[in-house]
């Protein structure tokens, strides 16, 4: 699902809104959470997940495909932990 699905989907529950008002709350909340991951914040939202950003560190890599060795340095990397319920639901578990 795709963003602009996303506000078509809440602008069909909430008809009394105007579409331009639900993509401005939406595209909003995703700039919100952005900015809160790269100041290093966890977001967690209840009953389906949490996002937080993990520290990866130095390493060596190679590339398989030309053999060639590289150093690649620490980085931080934005990463999604999967909460109970959704994971129940995806698995098939739970009623929706």
């Amino acid at each position: 699902m795709t963003k602009r699905e996303l506000v078509a989907k809440v602008q069909a529950e909430f008809p009394g809104y105007r579409a331009s008002d639900i993509a401005f709350a939406v595209y909003r909340m995703f700039d919100a959470m952005k900015e809160a991951l790269a100041r290093g914040e966890r977001i967690d939202v209840r009953d389906f997940g949490a996002f937080l950003v993990k520290n990866r560190r130095a390493r060596r890599a190679r590339n398989p495909k030309t053999a060639v060795t590289l150093d690649l340095q620490e980085r931080r990397v934005p990463f999604f932990k999967v909460g109970k319920e959704l994971k129940e639901r995806v698995a098939g578990r739970r009623d929706v």
